[in-house]
């Protein structure tokens, strides 16, 4: 007689696959379409499930926990609303090359287009901002479906994956086997870049004058960070990042000129202009960094490393591309740069620009600004927490004041710019991350798009610091109407509206604190800090009017910085 291996429910063959793939958290809420999941898990005792407290946060905090840690975030959902609910932070991934794999209950599968009760076409409406999405048709294909999301998430460029699953395959019955390899026709990344290439490379490097590395958020995803430091400092080059690639190399390191772009520094912006070679390592030339296409690094010899070949010349035409993976290709690129370059000239410019136009801000008018908060925050931490950003900007102020020392230490949302990120997210980068301090930095608008999940942090317990920098405004965008909208500041007061942070804060059983004296920073923060075992929210009044300087207007060139406010008059 032939043996036969027991057949598995499709929730116990769901819980083995997650086994397999050593998931060790999961984000989600329960419904009607995946109760039979559910109630498997109430027996699970490998990983640990999150009840979130609305479906984008799970997406968000999934997200945390990858960009974190490198591992997938992963998802649970129900049908209709729950799996909608998720597509703001499908979206994000996808913008951001972050590894998420999100699985949606659905209706059952004769039923699938007959409009039932919570039926959402989940896998439609998902398919321009995922990297790939399944409807598990049948239990026999559940098993390879669930590998086969998880590969496509973590491999090559990184992404979200969604697996949709109908109810009747849940609850059907099969013999499990989980494939040890995986093959999908028409999907294979290339790590290793071509050789030739790459000593070309390395030759127009060495005889450059006024070399200069662009560094984005492919190098913390590629875990490239060794050898980006060993190309760097081997051969004096200058490093300028992304918003994504923040963290990549040390901010407080000779050879970082800190972010380039929008608001970007103002010797990083100059540096791109004037640079004779430009090595773009895992970044991908977006709007935010290049302004006007057509003056972007003109004299520049264009380099481009990146592991999506649908990335090269997409934006900006360049001369030798790369495409494999940015670690491996850095470390070859290292080796290959026997002569170094000569630029001791390249550098006393790039200082001359520092010294030029500072980052700075008015610190002698006795009023709290945002820019103030942050450095403290950096100082108090010495550049070694995980710092999650909202967005708007204190997202910049940030990027600009923070000085980030490690990799995966700046969680933000880039390429989409989603409002109400940094609450979940830094729940997930503390689930990842349980012995590193988290804080998260919020606007007050983009704090009450998501501030639901202080519940969940709360009953976790987790020791995240939650800073608000209340201006009572849209702050982004009440800049660009000053500057660019006849100053009609047209819905973007909060101040009549905002509700009292601290008490919303002790309501969902966080800590608050609120001031608006900066005398008072230095004390709130070291309290903050020192209360480790629960959440602490800290609001701080900070100036109405700021503005962040530098700044590129939409759609001009980098060389266009606005370094100044136009109307003075308009600060108050």
């Amino acid at each position: 007689m032939s043996s036969q291996k027991k057949k598995l429910s499709g929730a116990d063959i769901f819980f083995e696959c997650l086994k397999q793939e050593d998931v060790k958290h999961i984000f989600g809420y329960p419904g009607g379409a995946v109760l039979k999941i559910y109630e498997k898990l109430y027996d699970v005792d490998f990983l640990e499930h999150i009840l979130v407290r609305h479906e984008q946060g799970a997406t968000h905090m999934a997200e945390g926990y990858a960009k974190a840690t490198g591992k997938p975030g992963v998802v649970l959902v129900t049908s209709g609303p729950g799996a909608t609910n998720t597509v703001t932070g499908i979206a994000d991934a996808y913008m951001d090359s972050v590894p998420i794999v999100v699985f949606t209950g659905q209706v059952p599968s004769h039923l699938i287009g007959n409009d039932a009760f919570q039926e959402a076409d989940i896998v439609g409406i998902t398919r321009p901002i995922t990297k790939h999405n399944f409807l598990v048709r049948n239990i026999d294909e559940l098993a390879s479906t669930i590998r086969k999301a998880f590969y496509i998430a973590t491999t090559g460029r990184p992404g979200p994956v969604v697996v949709d699953l109908p109810k009747d395959v849940i609850g059907s019955e099969t013999e499990f086997e989980y494939p040890d390899e995986i093959d999908i026709k028409g999907y294979k990344p290339v790590y290793m870049g071509h050789f030739n290439q790459i000593k070309k490379a390395a030759e127009v490097i060495s005889k450059a004058k006024r070399p200069l590395l662009y560094v984005g958020g492919g190098v913390i995803m590629g875990d490239g960070t060794k050898e980006l430091e060993i190309l760097a400092k081997e051969n004096n080059l200058p490093v300028t990042m992304t918003l994504q690639g923040l963290g990549a190399y040390p901010g407080t390191d000779d050879l970082s000129l800190g972010m380039l772009g929008m608001h970007g520094t103002y010797w990083s912006n100059q540096a791109v202009n004037n640079c004779d070679v430009l090595v773009a390592l895992g970044a991908r030339f977006d709007d935010r960094v290049t302004g006007k296409i057509d003056t972007f690094a003109t004299n520049a010899y264009k380099i481009h490393v990146d592991i999506d070949p649908t990335c090269i010349d997409k934006n900006v035409l360049v001369d030798l591309p790369i495409v494999g993976d940015v670690k491996h290709i850095m470390a070859e690129l290292a080796a290959e740069m026997t002569k170094k370059p000569q630029i001791d000239d390249w550098w006393k410019q790039i200082n001359q620009w520092k010294d030029d136009c500072p980052l700075a801000y008015e610190d002698q008018d006795g009023k709290l600004r945002t820019e103030y908060v942050i450095e403290k925050v950096s100082e108090k931490t010495n550049g070694n927490a995980i710092v999650v950003t909202d967005v708007g900007q204190h997202q910049m102020w940030s990027a600009q004041y923070y000085k980030f020392n490690h990799p995966r230490s700046n969680l933000t949302s880039g390429g989409l710019g989603t409002m109400g990120f940094s609450v979940p997210a830094a729940i997930g980068a503390a689930f990842a991350c349980p012995d590193r301090p988290i804080v998260s930095f919020n606007g007050d608008g983009g704090f009450q798009m998501n501030m639901q999940e202080l519940i969940t942090a709360a009953h976790h317990k987790l020791p995240i610091k939650f800073f608000i920098l209340n201006n009572s405004f849209l702050g982004m965008v009440r800049q660009w109407q000053e500057l660019f909208h006849a100053e009609k500041f047209s819905f973007t007061d909060l101040g009549s509206s905002n509700p009292d942070f601290v008490k919303v804060a002790e309501a969902m059983g966080v800590q608050g604190f609120s001031t608006d004296n900066p005398k008072e920073v230095d004390s709130l923060i070291d309290k903050a800090f020192e209360i480790n075992d629960r959440p602490v929210l800290v609001e701080f009044k900070v100036v109405k009017e700021d503005m962040v300087f530098p700044m590129v207007p939409s759609g001009a060139s980098i060389s266009d910085m606005m370094v100044k406010r136009l109307n003075p008059k308009r600060m108050m």
